[in-house]
């Protein structure tokens, strides 16, 4: 049987971001975001723009994770990430300033390129939400 932890890796190209046993990992999916528990059915998905959260008993932690993908298995989750940042290594001012611009491009990009504008904008967004809860 499963333990009652589950091993939680988040890679980006850079560097390992965590590595560490939790109770529990929510991710943003391609349909959605998703929850693991341990035992959780082997599922490889690919993953947006978006907060991730994961839990070790009460304690709540965040990443910005900037997309990638995400193979789940009963008794891990590994996160290969475009990028992830925890909440203190954003710099508040920086996102609300990318927000801005990624909002101009968003106006100012031409059709074929609106996708990847609102793509930005969002990665954007999540970083600032992000940050804020460096101040909870």
């Amino acid at each position: 049987m499963f333990g009652e932890k589950i091993r939680l890796s988040v890679v980006t190209p850079d560097r390992k971001v965590v590595d560490e046993d939790v109770d529990e990992v929510v991710l943003p999916g391609d349909l959605g975001y998703f929850g693991v528990l341990p035992g959780h059915a082997p599922y490889l998905v690919r993953l947006h723009a978006g907060e991730a959260d994961y839990r070790s008993g009460r304690s709540h932690q965040y990443l910005a994770i900037g997309g990638g993908f995400a193979e789940v298995l009963p008794d891990r989750v590994t996160v290969l990430a475009d990028s992830a940042e925890r909440p203190g290594e954003i710099r508040l001012e920086e996102a609300e300033s990318e927000v801005a611009r990624a909002e101009e491009g968003m106006r100012t990009a031409p059709p074929e390129e609106q996708d990847a504008a609102r793509a930005r904008l969002a990665h954007a967004r999540i970083r600032v939400e992000v940050a804020l809860r460096a101040a909870e």
